[in-house]
C-alpha cells in the first residue's frame, strides 16, 4: 500500500479515442453499451482478439484478457484487497456484501509472510465462485514480509548477476512464488500478477527495495522475473500488471513485450485522473486503478474520463472509512461489474 497519502493536484483531462487504443479490436470507442460484454464465454475453441505479452497464454487467460479489453473504457470491474488477520480472510468481502448487497468481481491477495498455501487455497475458492484473482507480493529479497520489502537495500549489480550468492538467494525466493502460481495454473486459475508494485515510490527513491536501484535496475529485475516465470516455469496463466504510484516518471517501463496492463494508484480520494493521460503516453495497454482508498462516485469517474479497467480498494480501515452510501451506489451502478455479472470463462 502507498504509505504516502498526501493529496496531489487534480487536472481535468478529457480522454477521447486513446481510452480504447490499448486493446486491439475494441469497438467501444463510441461509449455505447454499458452492459458488461460476455458473448464469447462459452466457446470451446477460441481465437483471441487481443494479444497478451505471452503468446502461449492459455485459453482461459486469453478470454479474460479479451473481457478486460471489451469492457475497458465503458465499465469498471470492482476489486477488493483482502486481509487475513481480522478474524476471517473474508472480512472485507463480507463487509462489502453487508454494505452494498454485492460482492467484488475480483479479489486481491498477497503472498506476504510466505502465505503461499493460503493464497493458493483462497484463490482457487474465489475462482470456483466465478471471480477474478489478482496477486501482489510484499517481500524482501530473502524473507517474505512487509517490513522486509521496505528495509532491504540490495547491491543490484550482485543481485542481477547470475551465480552470485545474492542472485541465488533471490531465485530461491522467486521459486516459491512461481511454484504456487504453477499450482494455480494446474487448477485452471488465471492470475492478474502484480509484482514489484509502487516501484517508483517517493519519486527520488523507493519505499520498496525493488525500486531502490533506480529505473534501469528495475527494468532488468522485471524482465528477469518475466523470463523466469514465463520461459522456465511455463506460467501461461498470468496477466502481467505493472503498477506505478501516482507519480509517473520516465524510464521505468520494461517494454510492451513484458506486461499486459499498466496502472497507477493513489489514496487522495480522486479518480486518479492526473496520471491517466501520462499512462496513455507510456504504453498502448488497458489501465487499472490498482489501489485506492476512498472511492469516488461513478459519475466522477465518467466526468473525468477515467474509466479504469478496475479499481481496488485497500483492506481493513481503508475500506471501512469509505462512505457507506457512496460505496453502495458504486457497487450497484450499471457501470461497475460485480461478481454476479461476470461471465463463465
Amino acid at each position: 500500500m502507498n504509505k504516502n497519502k498526501t493529496a496531489a493536484f487534480v487536472c481535468a483531462v478529457i480522454i477521447s479515442a486513446l481510452v480504447f487504443s490499448g486493446c486491439k479490436g475494441n469497438d467501444n470507442s463510441s461509449g455505447g453499451n454499458s452492459e458488461p460484454t460476455s458473448s464469447y464465454s462459452q466457446a470451446e475453441e477460441y481465437t483471441a482478439k487481443n494479444q497478451l505479452s505471452n503468446p502461449n497464454s492459455n485459453v482461459k487467460t486469453q478470454k479474460i484478457y479479451d473481457y478486460i479489453c471489451d469492457n475497458y473504457g465503458t465499465n469498471i470491474i470492482s476489486c477488493q484487497q483482502e486481509s487475513t488477520w481480522m478474524g476471517s480472510p473474508d472480512y472485507e468481502m463480507n463487509y462489502i456484501e453487508e454494505t452494498t448487497g454485492k460482492i467484488p468481481a475480483m479479489r486481491g491477495l498477497d503472498f506476504m509472510n510466505n502465505d503461499f498455501d493460503g493464497v493458493v487455497s483462497r484463490a482457487k475458492e474465489w475462482d470456483e465462485k466465478g471471480g477474478l484473482v489478482t496477486i501482489c507480493w510484499h517481500t524482501g529479497v530473502k524473507s517474505s514480509g512487509y517490513q522486509d520489502s521496505l528495509d532491504d537495500d540490495p547491491d543490484f549489480e550482485k543481485l542481477l548477476t547470475e551465480g552470485t550468492d545474492e542472485y541465488n538467494t533471490l531465485m530461491k525466493s522467486w521459486d516459491k512464488a512461481a511454484k504456487s502460481l504453477q499450482e494455480l495454473q494446474e487448477a485452471g486459475v488465471t492470475v492478474f500478477w502484480r509484482p514489484f508494485h509502487e516501484f517508483n515510490g517517493n519519486q527520488y527513491g523507493s519505499w520498496f527495495w525493488w525500486g531502490k536501484g533506480g529505473s534501469d535496475n528495475f527494468v532488468k529485475l522485471w524482465r528477469l522475473m518475466y523470463d523466469k516465470f514465463t520461459n522456465e516455469y511455463g506460467l501461461n496463466n498470468l496477466i502481467w500488471v505493472l503498477g506505478y504510484t501516482d507519480s509517473i516518471m520516465d524510464g521505468w517501463y520494461p517494454g510492451d513485450e513484458y506486461c499486459d496492463i499498466i496502472g497507477s494508484d493513489t489514496y487522495d480520494g480522486t479518480t486518479n485522473v492526473k496520471t491517466w493521460q501520462q499512462l496513455t503516453e507510456i504504453a498502448d495497454k488497458p489501465m487499472a486503478f490498482h489501489e485506492c482508498g476512498n472511492i469516488p462516485s461513478v459519475e466522477q469517474f465518467e466526468k473525468d474520463g477515467a474509466m479504469w479497467s478496475w479499481f481496488m480498494i485497500w483492506h481493513t480501515d481503508v475500506l471501512t472509512e469509505n462512505n457507506a452510501d457512496n460505496l453502495k451506489e458504486v457497487y450497484n451502478s450499471d457501470k461497475v461489474i460485480t461478481l454476479d455479472e461476470l461471465p463463465e470463462f
